[in-house]
Formats: C-alpha cells, sequence, structure tokens
C-alpha cells in the first residue's frame, strides 16, 4: 500500500522533475523485465519527484493488463520508495477502474489517468468517467487533459469538489486561455503538471501559469541534461533555457516531427545512442531510420 496520501503525492511531484521511463522490449517485442528493472534502479538515484510506469512514453497503448501490472510491480520494487510511481489507467472506465485498483494493490502511490479509448464525449460524461476512477481508490489522481479527454474549468472545479484524491491535473492540450481559466479557478488545489510533447519546449512559459513540473521524455538518455534544464527553468535562467532550446530541443524536436508516432521512437532512438537499448518500439509505432538515428546521436554529442 501506499504510504502517501494524495495531497502528499500531489505536492512531491510537483517540487521536481517527472520521469516518465521507456518500457523495455526485446526484439521478439515481449516485456524484458530485466532490463527494465536495471534501468529503473538507475533512474531512481537522480533527483526526480515521481516516477510514472507504462505511461505513454512507456506504450501503455501496446501493453496488455497482464503486463501494466509486471512493469508496475518491477517500478515498485525497483525504485524502493525512493521516489513515488505513479500507474497508468484508461481505456473504458470499467477497465480503467480496474486498472486503478490493480494498481493501489501493487503498491503504486497514485495514478495517471489517460484519455478513454477514441471515442468523443460530452463534458458530463467525461466527469462521470473520472469520478469513477477516484472513487474506485484511494490512491491520488491525476487527470491528463489530451485529445478525446479535455475537461473546461467548469466540470474541473466540480469534480475537485466531489473527488477529494483527484489532485492533478496534466496538460497536453497548449491552450494557454484554458490553462490560465483553470489556474484562477482552482489555484493551489490542484497540482499542475506539463505533458506536451517535447515538455522541455514549453516549461518556462508554462512555469508563469502555476505549471511547476512537467513529464520529460528526454530524461531517459540525458538524465543529468534533464535536472540542469530543469534548473534552469525554475531559476527563470531565460538564456540558458533558450540556448538549450535552440543548440538541442528545437533540432530535437525537427526529427520527432518527421513522422507520425516519433515521440515515442525517437526516445528509444536516443536510449541505443548512449548505449542503453531499450529494444524495439512496438506495432503500430515504427523506428528512426538509419539516418535520423545517426543525427540524433550526432545531435546528442557530449551531452551524455
Amino acid at each position: 500500500m501506499a504510504s502517501m496520501t494524495p495531497a502528499e503525492m500531489a505536492r512531491v511531484l510537483g517540487s521536481g522533475l517527472l520521469s516518465f521511463p521507456v518500457t523495455h522490449f526485446r526484439d521478439d517485442l515481449s516485456f524484458d523485465e530485466t532490463a527494465y528493472r536495471d534501468n529503473l534502479g538507475r533512474l531512481a538515484d537522480y533527483r526526480v519527484s515521481g516516477l510514472f510506469a507504462a505511461g505513454g512514453t512507456g506504450e501503455f497503448f501496446s501493453l496488455t493488463p497482464v503486463e501494466i501490472d509486471r512493469v508496475l510491480r518491477a517500478a515498485v520494487e525497483e525504485t524502493r520508495g525512493r521516489t513515488p510511481v505513479i500507474a497508468p489507467a484508461g481505456q473504458g472506465t470499467a477497465l480503467a477502474v480496474e486498472m486503478a485498483r490493480a494498481a493501489e494493490a501493487a503498491g503504486a502511490d497514485g495514478i495517471l489517468l489517460l484519455p478513454p479509448y477514441l471515442v468523443g464525449s460530452e463534458q458530463a460524461g467525461l466527469a462521470t468517467h473520472i469520478e469513477a476512477v477516484c472513487r474506485a481508490t484511494s490512491l491520488g489522481v491525476i487527470v491528463y487533459n489530451r485529445a478525446n479527454a479535455q475537461l473546461n474549468e467548469q466540470t474541473l472545479a466540480g469534480l475537485c469538489e466531489r473527488c477529494p484524491n483527484l489532485v492533478g491535473f496534466k496538460d497536453g492540450v497548449g491552450d494557454v486561455e484554458l490553462m490560465t481559466r483553470v489556474y484562477a479557478a482552482l489555484g493551489d488545489r490542484l497540482t499542475y503538471v506539463g505533458g506536451l510533447p517535447t515538455a522541455e519546449t514549453f516549461a518556462l512559459p508554462y512555469l508563469e501559469m502555476g505549471v511547476t513540473t512537467y513529464s520529460s521524455a528526454i530524461f531517459n538518455f540525458l538524465p543529468e541534461w534533464a535536472l540542469s534544464f530543469y534548473d534552469s527553468v525554475r531559476r527563470r535562467d531565460r538564456d540558458a533555457v533558450y540556448r538549450e532550446l535552440r543548440d538541442f530541443v528545437l533540432p530535437y524536436i525537427a526529427i520527432r516531427n518527421r513522422k507520425r508516432g516519433y515521440a515515442v521512437s525517437i526516445v528509444k532512438a536516443g536510449m541505443s545512442a548512449v548505449g542503453r537499448h531499450a529494444g524495439p518500439v512496438r506495432p503500430p509505432l515504427t523506428e528512426l531510420d538509419a539516418a535520423e538515428r545517426a543525427e540524433l546521436t550526432a545531435l546528442i554529442g557530449d551531452r551524455r
């Protein structure tokens, strides 16, 4: 069972950088638990405020519920309480409820509730979905505002009144006006997480809207760089932030944007570039080609 209350978990997450590790696969696309555990042990030694197992960067969409449980339990065991472990829940409401309950049983410290599968819905339907998950667990829940699950500030405020364990709001939309309205309505009731790919690009302007942390996929292969960049953001060191945006992040994004699905593929390619091979991505994602891998390796250069 998690030792943190939902409010404590949310405060810890908001105090530093967040790690979203990849999920390791063998060449036959089966889960490589030994390699995953080795990598988790390495990442947990760094100064991060939370580790999100089997999230978007961890290819949640391609994992079975049994695999998610294996990944999550491995993360809980390998981190050994050094940092909060946040589990995923998603798909339809019934399955998301089952995932939340399984995550609590596995010892997770919180839930990241991803958008429901495919369908669009009205605010009332989204609220019912989120409330069902919150009521299914005593863990703190962070809702991921993205794609077909975009909440307005009125819906979010109502959920906060009815669900004390709804403690976080991760933004993957990039609507500055919406973020401003949400923060104006709810202030410090929630911890706000930047969830746009690549989150470093938006970190400085989002900090001014109360978003004190973000999900760093780059942390997978450049942990020291990612932490240094985060520190520059929190110091509001514009010169340092924009230097790294210009010299590394924006060229990295240029590679990522060449094909759909590369937001995950490029992270695994980055792992290989620094000698931390994490295996292939699962379909329907595709790999970077040889030229793109060489370009990425050159870009990483001596930042490792």
